[in-house]
């Protein structure tokens, strides 16, 4: 019966290290968490103001500033603004650089960390 048990917790502890090394490995490779904010609208306090996404392009950058659709002015300067802290509809302390993002990302990411010195 001793063995059952032996057995039985390194099964789990492997499962265990095989979910962490999952999620670890799907965090490197997952897209950054985006919003798309209008960049004029800035706030010391608050950061950029969230906007609809489709004020956003689907690329990384905004291309279409101004335009029209079905008779509606979309946001001048709206772009994607990743890995932002949210709160009350404004988003702060992210980047517009969807590499930096990334860079920046979970455990073993390519890239994140210091090299110290």
């Amino acid at each position: 019966m001793a063995e059952t048990r032996r057995r039985l917790r390194s099964s789990t502890v492997v499962l265990g290290g095989m979910g962490v090394l999952a999620a670890a490995l799907s965090a490197c490779g997952s897209d950054p968490d985006r919003r798309c904010v209008d960049r004029d609208s800035y706030d010391y306090i608050n950061g950029y103001k969230i906007v609809a996404d489709k004020n956003c392009s689907s690329g990384t950058s905004s291309s279409g500033k101004g335009r029209k659709k079905s008779g509606k002015t979309k946001v001048s300067d709206a772009d994607w603004y990743y890995d932002a802290d949210v709160s009350g509809g404004w988003a702060d302390d992210g980047t517009f650089s969807r590499d930096e993002a990334v860079d920046r990302g979970g455990f073993g990411c390519s890239g994140s960390g210091s090299g110290g010195g």
